[in-house]
């Protein structure tokens, strides 16, 4: 199979077989996988994700589509500057080192890419435009610095997402992260929170649960901002609500431990250390809604705005947070989880229900009651008995007429912080000159390119602490100025890369012409972990670029399948260790390590990882099997969309099958070589071989890939019976083998090319249209019966579709060969099992 393989990756190669046309007449199909860090080696999860957007481009190319199918590399990271400082590496060398590996791979797996639009985001070729892009957002009032609030690692001495903070420390470091304000590089993605909530809708070829995830990341709500006066006081404290109507069941109000109103109040010890335990917490949602719910009191209180015998207590909560709404809450415990689970924890604040059900029985218990907008207000003066719907509107309106609050929309989604303290990134274009202030650099001076002479001894950013780097001259006054050491959000080179690939020449960041005809992508495949951040970023570049008048289309990617993960068995050994699987036999059901021999300990069935070992060896499995038998696997072992079980057993199944396809296939040509003649023509046959076709098509466009090579399975069976009988229709068994492989070729195409080829066709397949089906044929107009005399075999016969059983029982009884052998004899019974048997009973 090696040769094979490597015979038509060359041929392809040699043919130009991929590349695509930009002036082409044909329809266009742009199909994309999302781009791979080049760390290291391909895992089988890449397998799996490219090899289903490679069938769904060698499909729309065998029905005569312009198709772009392109790959490049998002090379820029933190995992290259680690390991520039593990391995004593520069991290240019360790990426493109890891490209060359995994170029070689994935050109071994047989994708069908056009490798002349490669593209990698560490080149200055690529980056200088999106610093061009910067100014662009920058000269447009997109882009703006200020200072806010980060979570710093003292160790490394840099920014951490809040996904690198792990239990309140740095993931690499360990050190207790702190909360910090620093001067930060932000873009403007809220100025289209509206837009992208609202298009959202019109993606009709996106999951629903994406479109979800979408929704709730920008979560638009509509709610009232108020204020508190602080009792015994002249301060206010500005509060968000999206629920006003609770205002009753209000029982405290809660800061974020750095809300400006804290500066100005007398801190205890208490507090002091409650703030600084807040300091290392994460501002992860995720960790917030699992993080124990804490509080201290500052000793002060605020009086409710309806009723100023009511005082609310004034507390420091760990779950409120200064970046959402005005850093402030009231706190309704008895309709609020996170309320609730606080006032549990303190025991001093009170629950207070104010709505109830229709029915009337609320169990507040264990958890808070999260009421509907057609429950019934109660314990709430003058919004006593109105509908949670109406009480909204009422209490709104009453704010606004006290002049004590206002209508609100708001939103989560905030503005996007792209700079980050790091070496191996996309230099920031802009220079601080003390005399001139904050400059972008001339566009005639792009790229900024990195220096190679770096080192990472120092903590923190090694191009802070470069001797000439950062020292230039102002381009205004001509003085000494400084250049900005951070570098961009990786985020930034993969929320651009598909309108690059529509022509990767481009002068200018994009090529409109070339755009116009490709955008948008028309299949984008990738994992759902991707659904929010990398989606939305790329959603919100698409608009800006179309109002900057680089593109014309508002949003990039036309349809999206979120593939599954690819899952394998965990194992340990005695001491804890993970092993890798090829390190563990199985004797008499039991695992043990095939070089120490002691017992393994088999755990989860978890996503493949590097860090529990549970990964395969990608060039191992193409040497040992093949690509074409790998490759089927992973595309029909479960739908795309869901999770797929590694399995050697179904892999050796999938090689077998070709054995078997290859095998069959020189049988079928050998005996037509041979003259062999046809004894009757198979209607039945030939209407298998049209359906199948409607079928795969169907599937394929379906995503249903594992159902359309089941079917191609079915096909394949059905024409090998055929092959098999003594007088088997060989003329519609060739048509029907012919098929298969045609219909195998995007799932499996060395090994189908190769047959293709021996069975005499001189132009590849590669070239070949996907073949038609014809609409009268998926009908058969007749069928065979066996026809049997007391159980045993005497005839078969070719009936009508449309005779009955009296016309089938005359028909029978006069056939001579069933004449010579009732002859006179009394028939007892006769039995019809509709289109498949006659027995005679005598």
């Amino acid at each position: 199979m090696k040769e094979i393989e490597e015979k038509w990756q060359r041929a392809w190669d040699e043919g130009n077989a991929f590349v695509s046309d930009n002036n082409s007449q044909k329809p266009k199909y742009y199909v994309l996988e999302m781009w791979p860090y080049p760390s290291g080696k391909c895992h089988v999860g890449h397998l799996r994700n490219y090899s289903i957007g490679d069938v769904i481009a060698r499909f729309f190319r065998a029905k005569d589509y312009n198709v772009l199918h392109p790959m490049g590399w998002d090379a820029f990271g933190l995992p290259a500057e680690n390991a520039a400082i593990t391995n004593k590496l520069h991290p240019e060398t360790w990426t493109y080192s890891n490209i060359d590996v995994m170029r070689k791979q994935l050109k071994a797996i047989g994708l069908s890419y056009d490798w002349k639009r490669e593209l990698t985001t560490c080149d200055p070729s690529y980056y200088k435009h999106e610093q061009k892009f910067f100014i662009d957002l920058l000269n447009k009032g997109l882009a703006y610095q200020k200072e806010s609030i980060v979570n710093w690692d003292p160790v490394d001495q840099t920014v951490l997402a809040n996904e690198q903070v792990e239990n309140g420390r740095g993931w690499r470091s360990g050190a207790l992260v702190e909360k910090k304000y620093l001067k930060q590089w932000f873009l403007k993605i809220t100025n289209y929170n509206e837009e992208l909530l609202k298009d959202i809708d019109s993606l009709d070829g996106w999951p629903d649960k994406v479109k979800t995830m979408q929704k709730n990341w920008i979560d638009k709500s509509q709610g009232a901002n108020f204020y508190f006066n602080v009792a015994d006081s002249d301060q206010k404290i500005e509060v968000y609500t999206t629920t006003p109507e609770a205002i009753f069941g209000a029982t405290f109000v809660a800061l974020a431990y750095n809300h400006p109103f804290i500066e100005n109040i007398k801190q205890t010890d208490e507090i002091k250390q409650f703030i600084d335990k807040c300091i290392h917490n994460s501002t992860a949602e995720s960790d917030i809604e699992k993080a124990k719910k804490e509080a201290v009191f500052t000793g002060l209180f605020a009086a409710h705005p309806f009723d100023k015998n009511i005082k609310l207590p004034i507390i420091i909560a760990n779950f409120v947070l200064m970046d959402y709404g005005s850093g402030a809450i009231y706190g309704c415990p008895a309709h609020d989880q996170r309320d609730f689970e606080l006032s549990q924890n303190t025991k001093n604040l009170p629950v207070r229900q104010i709505a109830t059900s229709k029915d009337g029985y609320i169990d507040l218990t264990s958890k808070a009651y999260l009421y509907k907008e057609d429950d019934i207000i109660i314990n709430s003066s003058f919004l006593t008995g109105m509908t949670v719907k109406d009480a909204r509107e009422k209490v709104i309106n009453k704010f606004e007429e006290l002049g004590i609050g206002t209508r609100k929309i708001n939103y989560r989604l905030r503005d996007w912080g792209i700079s980050r303290q790091r070496y191996w990134g996309c230099p920031i274009p802009i220079i601080y000159c003390e005399k001139c202030g904050t400059l972008p650099i001339p566009i005639n001076e792009l790229p900024v390119e990195l220096p190679k002479d770096v080192n990472f001894e120092k903590p923190g950013n090694p191009l802070e602490h470069h001797p000439s780097w950062k020292h230039t001259d102002c381009p205004k006054c001509k003085g000494k100025a400084t250049r900005e050491t951070d570098t961009f959000d990786t985020f930034f080179e993969s929320s651009w890369y598909f309108a690059r690939f529509c022509n990767i020449h481009s002068s200018e960041m994009v090529d409109t012409k070339s755009c116009d005809y490709w955008l948008p992508v028309d299949q984008y495949i990738g994992g759902v972990e991707h659904a929010i951040l990398h989606l939305l970023y790329a959603r919100f570049f698409t608009k800006a670029m179309a109002d900057i008048r680089y593109l014309k289309t508002r949003e990039p990617f036309k349809n999206l399948l979120t593939q599954g993960m690819v899952l394998h068995i965990t194992y340990k050994d005695k001491s804890r260790k993970w092993l890798y699987p090829s390190e563990v036999e199985t004797k008499n059901g039991k695992f043990f390590h095939k070089i120490t021999g002691e017992e393994v300990y088999e755990g989860k069935l978890e996503k493949m990882s590097k860090s529990k070992n549970n990964v395969i060896d990608l060039d191992l499995m193409l040497e040992t099997h093949g690509a074409d038998a790998i490759r089927m696997f992973v595309l029909s072992d479960s739908p795309a969309e869901r999770d797929l079980e590694w399995s050697n057993a179904g892999i050796d199944g999938c090689k077998k099958f070709i054995a078997k396809l290859t095998a069959q296939t020189d049988r079928i040509f050998n005996l037509l070589k041979k003259g062999e003649s046809n004894s009757k023509n198979n209607n039945e046959l030939n209407s298998q071989v049209h359906a199948t076709i409607k079928n795969v098509t169907e599937d394929i466009l379906a995503y249903r890939l594992n159902k359309a090579i089941a079917r191609i399975r079915e096909l394949f069976n059905y024409v090998s019976d055929e092959v098999s009988r003594e007088s088997g229709d060989l003329a519609n068994s060739y048509f029907g083998i012919k098929t298969v492989i045609q219909l195998l070729n995007p799932f499996i195409p060395h090994i189908t090319e190769e047959l293709w080829q021996k069975i005499g066709n001189d132009v590849p397949l590669y070239k070949t249209s996907w073949p038609s089906f014809d609409e009268s044929k998926l009908q058969v107009s007749t069928y065979t019966i066996a026809i049997q005399i007391n159980g045993k075999l005497r005839a078969t016969y070719d009936f009508s579709v449309n005779a009955s059983q009296e016309e089938i029982k005359k028909i029978v009884i006069n056939l001579p060969a069933i004449q010579k052998y009732i002859n006179d004899a009394e028939i007892k019974k006769f039995i019809i099992v509709p289109q498949k048997i006659v027995n005679i009973v005598v």
